[in-house]
């Protein structure tokens, strides 16, 4: 789909959509709307339960004396409540109720209303780019839909006086949608087609980006000593790989920051087998990989001024004859020994390892790890929210702010020494698991001792990688959850001459 920022000029065919304020107040557009068809808006208000508020939605059969074939009226509820999130919901659900309406254009009129949140040539930016993550779709592989199954909307235009500078912030937006859009494709891809060395090759094409793309293979990760992520991978032919990527738009001296991801392309739990009902869905087992390799694109599609560093950890978990064993012991590469009391608790191996390796060799600002880490984080939050651990309140505080404003919530748990003595261990220097009680607080505590004092922060993204029910940004399926919430990390607060 096509999307465009135009002059405030009503079209002449398609679907319009356009904005009421709480209690039926009309702005511009709708007030000229209302003027030409001889106050049929208005009647059409008035004949209904709509108010305009918030989430509130009007269709409207196009009265005489209107161009557009087909009026939506939203609601944007109180003026000094519209703020970007409700604006880019508007897009979204504008694009959901019309997107396959038969039509084959959409505008939407951004007016200027007095009191909002946010400015005008923002809020139309924030439309579009509301409108473009709800046209998400992946249709790869069904080969037989049929046209009504498919969107008829080709063009979106946002209406707004001054177009230009909405342009400009739309510019960026569009290159973060660009890097939601990047991860939901690698979650949603089937394990067949997506495992380590293919996911790599998904890395490299941020090349052209200016992203530096480094793999390394097994022998190379077997050289560093990174015992504990190549055991995971044992089982499988496939072999492991760990992915650097590099993206400097800072002076070379600026101290980068840092995000790894656990990418465990298929975890089928290794000898330590999952249950059959459900683990089709394990192919999302490396959904925190695809948020740092979308976050990557992102940053580099909008040239963020930031030296940042991804790092993702690849590997499948398979239950072969020279699978990893419960009771095998391993050595990470920071030379710790780990007891294997259950080898479904993968992903925390193969992050001991991909942090010490980014704390080692880029000495980084802070790291944020992502992982869909403990189905114990999903009994704890449910599905709205990922689970929050660090080590410094700062990173915490920063992480909370922008996952409000980008609506992708975080919830910070404890860590202490009570529950790290729970994964202490009488023949290694710890085991894998801590037991039933707090397991996603022990996984977190285990992470913690590859981190040393570097300001860190752990994401348990198990919950929030994939949507079984959409909202008005999100359809159903891959998340791409995340990617927006870390951009809005970096923007506020790490990028040079902010």
């Amino acid at each position: 789909m096509k999307i465009t920022i135009a002059d405030a000029k009503l079209p002449k065919s398609g679907a319009l959509v356009v904005g009421v304020l709480k209690g039926g107040k009309l702005p511009a557009t709708a007030k000229a709307l209302d003027k030409a068809s001889k106050g049929a808006i208005s009647k059409a208000i008035k004949a209904s339960r709509f108010e305009g508020g918030k989430g509130q939605w009007l269709d409207v059969l196009a009265p005489a004396g209107i161009g557009a074939d087909r009026v939506l009226l939203g609601g944007l509820g109180e003026a000094k409540k519209i703020d970007r999130l409700l604006l880019e919901n508007v897009g979204g659900s504008a694009w959901q109720r019309l997107g396959n309406c038969g039509l084959k254009s959409i505008a939407i009129a951004c007016d200027p209303v007095a009191g909002a949140k946010i400015d005008l040539a923002e809020g139309a930016a924030s439309i579009a780019f509301g409108a473009r993550l709800a046209s998400y779709r992946f249709d790869k592989y069904r080969t037989t839909l049929k046209a009504k199954d498919k969107p008829s909307v080709t063009a979106l235009s946002v209406l707004v006086d001054g177009p230009a500078a909405a342009r400009k912030h739309f510019k960026a937006l569009d290159a973060v949608a660009d890097g939601v859009f990047m991860t939901r494709d690698l979650v949603s891809e089937p394990a067949n087609v997506l495992y380590p060395d293919s996911m790599a090759q998904q890395c490299k094409t941020l090349s052209k980006l200016g992203v530096k793309v480094e793999v390394l293979n097994e022998a190379r990760m077997a050289k560093l000593g990174m015992g504990a992520l190549l055991g995971v991978g044992q089982g499988s032919p496939r072999e492991s790989r760990m992915v650097v990527m590099s993206w400097q738009g800072a002076a070379a001296k600026t101290q980068p920051v840092a995000f790894v991801g656990k990418g465990v392309t298929f975890d089928t739990g290794g000898i330590s087998l999952k249950p059959g009902p459900g683990m089709e869905m394990m192919k999302w087992d490396m959904g925190g990989a695809g948020t740092v390799i979308g976050l990557m694109k992102a940053l580099a599609g909008r040239k963020a001024k930031v030296n940042a560093i991804g790092v993702v950890g690849l590997v499948e978990n398979m239950p072969d004859g020279n699978a990893q064993r419960p009771g095998d012991i391993v050595t990470s590469m920071s030379g710790q020994t780990i007891e294997i009391l259950n080898t479904d608790a993968e992903g925390r191996l193969v992050l001991a390892d991909a942090l010490w390796y980014t704390q080692k060799r880029f000495k980084p600002q802070f790291m944020v790890n992502l992982a869909t880490l403990t189905g114990a984080m999903i009994i704890a939050l449910g599905h709205e929210n990922a689970g929050l651990f660090s080590n410094n309140d700062k990173l915490a505080q920063q992480l909370h702010d922008a996952g409000q404003e980008m609506d992708e919530g975080v919830w910070r748990l404890p860590l202490s020494a009570a529950y790290d003595k729970k994964i202490n261990c009488a023949i290694a220097d710890m085991k894998n698991i801590g037991g039933r009680d707090a397991g996603s607080i022990t996984a977190a505590q285990f992470l913690q001792r590859f981190v040393n004092k570097v300001p860190w922060a752990h994401l348990d993204i198990a919950g929030v990688a994939w949507a079984d029910q959409g909202k008005p940004t999100v359809p159903k399926g891959g998340a791409g959850w995340g990617v927006r919430l870390l951009d809005q990390l970096v923007a506020k607060h790490y990028e040079v001459g902010k």
